[in-house]
């Protein structure tokens, strides 16, 4: 299923924790990992050594690949890597695609408060641009592979759709359980709990999670559970995962638009800041930026 994978590098605990898991993930499909560390042509990093212009930043990159790939290689996984130069975020996103990989995995730091780290922020930008799968996750987040318990938050769009194939491929390879939940946003609407329009759509909600679940059994999901809810739907995603020992959410980047749903994009990102357990990000293919 994931038979390779890329791991950008940059020598923090972030990417440290996102390579350990790709490891795992690499060793369970025999899989190859691909470990890529981007010179960031935004910053000045060129030098004179000995009287030799050198790209420093090229060179500090050069050290850590061979460093990880010799490490990879240690634990008996197949690995490749690289240094190229670019934008980091782009540069990842427009790899991934150009070599065909079938997952990308990355570390972030997320957010706290006012502050916000450059990991953070290009991991965001790769979740947002990529056609390849994104793994996320943090280096205090719980991890388990391969996860016995996976959820997919859907609200019935074509990308929620993607994400639900991915997720059950998933799911039926690992023989593991797989959640389904949809969630009925209120939050910042301006619409009344009790009124006869948030009941409307909690009933389609449900219709939608128990549609997905009939095509997750169809395509052999031995093990489904279908719930919907009406609430703010990052927040109630984050709270399903704590409540069920979720291990990982796999989601799409975007969702239906009007009112009538929350766009599931716009509490993507929100997710991967907040849940405790690693974040499987897809999205069509024509939507690639």
């Amino acid at each position: 299923m994931f038979d390779r994978i890329l791991v950008p590098v940059d020598g923090s605990e972030a990417a440290d924790a996102a390579l350990d898991h790709a490891l795992a993930i690499a060793a369970a499909h025999s899989g190859t990992v691909h470990v890529l560390f981007v010179a960031d042509t935004n910053r000045d990093s060129l030098t004179q050594i000995h009287g030799e212009v050198v790209d420093a930043l090229e060179r500090e990159g050069q050290r850590l690949v061979e460093a990880t790939v010799e490490r990879v290689s240690q634990r008996g996984v197949t690995v490749e890597g690289e240094v190229v130069q670019g934008d980091p975020a782009g540069t990842i996103s427009g790899y991934a695609e150009q070599y065909a990989y079938d997952l990308v995995v990355m570390g972030t730091h997320g957010r706290s408060g006012l502050e916000r780290y450059l990991l953070g922020s290009v991991t965001e930008r790769v979740v947002r641009s990529s056609s390849v799968p994104v793994l996320t996750l943090r280096k205090d987040d719980t991890v388990t592979y391969p996860p016995e318990r996976v959820l997919v938050p859907t609200d019935g769009s074509e990308d929620a759709s993607v994400a639900l194939g991915l997720g059950t491929d998933l799911v039926v390879d690992t023989a593991g359980t797989l959640h389904l939940l949809s969630v009925v946003e209120v939050g910042g609407l301006g619409i009344d709990v009790r009124s006869t329009i948030v009941d409307e759509l909690d009933d389609a909600a449900g219709r939608t999670v128990e549609e997905a679940a009939t095509t997750a059994r169809e395509a052999g999901v031995a093990d489904v559970v279908a719930d919907h809810d009406v609430g703010t739907v990052w927040r109630t995603i984050v709270d399903y995962v704590e409540a069920e020992d979720i291990d990982l959410v796999v989601m799409g980047t975007h969702g239906r638009s009007g009112l009538e749903r929350a766009l599931l994009g716009s509490v993507t990102e929100r997710v991967l800041r907040a849940t405790p357990v690693p974040v499987l990000t897809t999205r069509r293919a024509d939507e690639a930026e």
